[in-house]
């Protein structure tokens, strides 16, 4: 039974069948509605979609209608980076400022492990360094690059200390892992809807 104000009420009921023949009863799956905001909001630490949707529509209920705004929020718990599917990025350090990373190693030892399902390697070149020359005009410089890990795991299957480990077989750590979430993120916010079924 749902409330007259619930999104799921005027939802058509469906019958399945299992593999032994029970049957039960439930609602149709609610398709995602093309939804547009008229303004963004920059997510601050400590959030929550419930808080959210209080200051902009007066009902924390409302949260949902943040979540069919901005399809990458799964939940109200991706929001706050407690969801068990996590993206870490691990800064990584190689011998020698112009040697080439082992990037199809370690994206293969990293990727074997049992609840990675992504792994990416960043590769960005940063101010390069003056390294001779024979005089002013003519300097030499030598290429920097700033090198990561990004890596999408579960952590119900596997840990961070276990992917930091499996990493630092290939590569040495250039600092701590960080947790790539949404803070600091613009996320979309719908206009308060009409009145009637939410």
């Amino acid at each position: 039974m749902f409330s007259k104000i619930s999104r799921y009420r005027a939802l058509p009921d469906v019958v399945t069948v299992d593999a032994r023949g029970a049957s039960a009863e439930s609602k149709a799956l609610r398709p995602l509605p093309n939804v547009t905001g008229t303004f963004l909001h920059t997510l601050e630490e400590g959030e929550r979609l419930d808080h959210l949707a209080y200051k902009y529509y007066r009902q924390p209920t409302q949260w949902w209608r943040i979540c069919d705004a901005d399809p990458d929020i799964a939940s109200p718990r991706a929001l706050l980076g407690n969801e068990p599917v996590v993206t870490y990025r691990f800064p990584s350090g190689i011998a020698g400022a112009s040697g080439r990373p082992p990037w199809s190693e370690l994206l293969r030892r990293v990727g074997d492990l049992v609840g990675v399902e992504d792994v990416t390697a960043e590769e960005v070149e940063t101010q390069p360094v003056l390294v001779g020359g024979t005089s002013e005009h003519d300097p030499v410089y030598e290429p920097r690059f700033e090198r990561a890990v990004v890596v999408r795991f579960n952590r119900l299957s596997v840990t961070l200390v276990e992917v930091s480990a499996r990493l630092e077989t290939v590569v040495s750590p250039n600092g701590p892992p960080a947790l790539l979430g949404r803070v600091g993120q613009p996320i979309t916010i719908p206009p308060r809807a009409a009145r009637g079924r939410s």
